[in-house]
């Protein structure tokens, strides 16, 4: 399969997933959708990769431990931002976040202008407030865009000290132990119900399990710049999830608005030095 094809049929898994977790809010509420989210992709990484922290050095213990606050953070803060505004204006706020890692890892005269391409969709998104996207909604998003940053730098630290994705499993598993409270407190007993263990575990194996093994490939085949480029479409493609999965319409406007984030994003990511990776 072509590597192109893998990480758009990586980031369309990756946006169906949150478009179906979304689905879960009414349900079990957002802190029982996060939690549910982590703990099965906990639950298959440890699986698949079978990590120990024995023998590892309490500096690798403590990055791993900082991994998953930042996992954890980043998840929470995105779902509840999708609880407020469309999946489509959320996660074009929240590539912010990737986009100023790739623009800060280089010096480019033209990085301005792709500074300014996502400052115009972002200030066009939100209408300047006036609009009829929830502000704490917008924030939140942000927010999770700041966490997929740090995501971002440390997951490239962790691939230095740890084989695979012993490191990424072992931080869900601290992820995992940080939302069992919010879970719990929102959503108590449901989550033992069949059907919402079951759509909880389909949307971690979305949202985790498959994206990760198809950009591991992809990676392989591709220049960084090629994959950050493709990683680029994430915005339209939480666009069209959320329209076909939940009917959220977008306006002219925030079309166009998506639409200089992820050239902005495009441009700044051939020449980073990481590319953005789905966290």
């Amino acid at each position: 399969m072509p590597p192109t094809l893998l990480v758009l049929l990586a980031i369309a898994s990756v946006q169906f997933g949150a478009a179906l977790a979304k689905g879960l809010f009414d349900e079990v509420g957002v802190g029982g959708s996060v939690f549910l989210r982590v703990l099965f992709a906990a639950l298959v990484l440890m699986a698949v990769w079978r990590p120990s922290p024995r023998g590892r050095s309490r500096n690798d213990l403590a990055l791993v431990a900082v991994f998953g606050i930042v996992l954890a953070c980043m998840n929470l803060s995105f779902y509840s931002s999708i609880d407020r505004i469309p999946l489509g204006a959320a996660v074009t706020f929240e590539f912010v976040g990737p986009l100023g890692v790739a623009v800060a890892g280089s010096r480019r005269p033209l990085d301005l202008v792709w500074v300014g391409l996502a400052a115009a969709g972002i200030l066009l998104l939100s209408d300047l407030g006036q609009g009829g996207l929830d502000g704490l909604g917008i924030g939140l998003a942000l927010l999770a865009g700041a966490f997929w940053a740090a995501y971002i730098l440390l997951s490239a630290r962790v691939g230095q000290r740890f084989e695979g994705a012993d490191g990424l499993a072992l931080a869900m598993v601290v992820g995992t132990a940080l939302l069992v409270p919010v879970g719990v407190a929102e959503a108590g007993s449901d989550l033992l119900v069949p059907w919402i263990l079951a759509v909880g575990a389909a949307v971690a194996v979305l949202s985790s399990a498959i994206p990760y093994a198809l950009e591991m490939e992809a990676l392989r085949r591709l220049p960084t710049g090629v994959f950050g480029v493709l990683m680029s479409l994430e915005p339209g493609m939480a666009a069209l999830a959320g329209y076909v999965l939940l009917g959220e319409g977008l306006a002219a406007r925030e079309i166009v608005a998506i639409m200089l984030v992820v050239a902005a994003s495009a441009g700044a990511s051939r020449g980073a030095a990481l590319a953005p990776r789905d966290a």
